[in-house]
């Protein structure tokens, strides 16, 4: 059986040359450069863009919590437009340069605002989350860089069906908590809520090796150069699940002083 990324934007269908040949052809007038091609150091350039551009716009949310002003209204507008960009890429692709940065300024204001609701509650949580999240990154990026984790389909296997396991569970959870009393095992302090955060933390971890994989493959496939927005829009979507699974979790921690 073929498993691929769970993030849309890493599969292997959107990263091989048919997946991308109509767009070529679609936007062959647009400026779009397709004689270059798609690279690693360009794919990490993009990222650290991303990356930039989502502190910066996170700035505005955290920024009007700590002066008593409401960031939720402006938190959660960002995070509905982020998805809806993100819906619009995974089927367009070729307009990754533009939905990409849009997503993570819009993203930012979603991240800015939940930062800092943890960060009034628990001191010090936010640059803990940041640093967790950065270490992880770096490690899985190590480990895979130097074949220490090998991505195979037996890995492929047990990550898609681990990460689809924890996507059901919360939507379940949510549904059934919205029409009824009932308080999600996740939720709350208890020693089982923190063992289900450590192992979606893990399985947000063992995601970034299928991003990294499917990023060389695009690299192997000679993809065009917007592929580069595209796949860094894909890895900083787990990178922001990454770091708002670590904030719940050392939230948990906090709440147990």
């Amino acid at each position: 059986m073929n498993f691929n990324s769970k993030n849309p934007f890493l599969s292997d269908k959107r990263f091989s040359s048919n997946a991308v040949s109509k767009a070529e052809e679609v936007h062959q007038a647009q400026i779009i450069d397709y004689d270059q091609e798609m690279s690693i150091s360009g794919t990490i350039n993009k990222t650290a863009i991303l990356f930039l551009l989502l502190c910066g716009s996170a700035m505005v949310t955290w920024w009007m919590a700590f002066n008593q002003m409401n960031p939720l209204p402006l938190a959660i507008g960002g995070a509905i437009i982020g998805f809806i960009l993100v819906l619009i890429s995974a089927f367009k692709p070729q307009l990754s340069p533009y939905l990409a940065p849009g997503y993570a300024i819009f993203e930012g204001l979603f991240i800015g605002g939940i930062s800092a609701i943890f960060e009034a509650k628990f001191p010090g949580i936010v640059i803990n989350a940041v640093g967790a999240t950065l270490v992880t990154f770096l490690v899985c990026l190590g480990l895979y860089k130097f074949k220490i984790v090998k991505v195979n389909e037996q890995f492929r296997s047990v990550v898609i069906a681990a990460t689809l396991a924890i996507a059901t569970y919360y939507l379940i959870s949510w549904i059934v908590s919205m029409f009824t009393s009932f308080t999600p095992v996740h939720h709350g302090n208890s020693m089982m809520s923190i063992g289900i955060s450590v192992f979606v933390i893990i399985v947000a971890a063992l995601n970034l090796f299928l991003d990294f994989d499917q990023i060389e493959k695009g690299v192997q496939e000679r993809m065009p150069k917007f592929m580069e927005w595209y796949g860094a829009m894909g890895l900083m979507i787990t990178l922001v699940w990454l770091y708002i699974e670590f904030l719940r979790l050392l939230s948990k921690f906090a709440s147990k002083d």
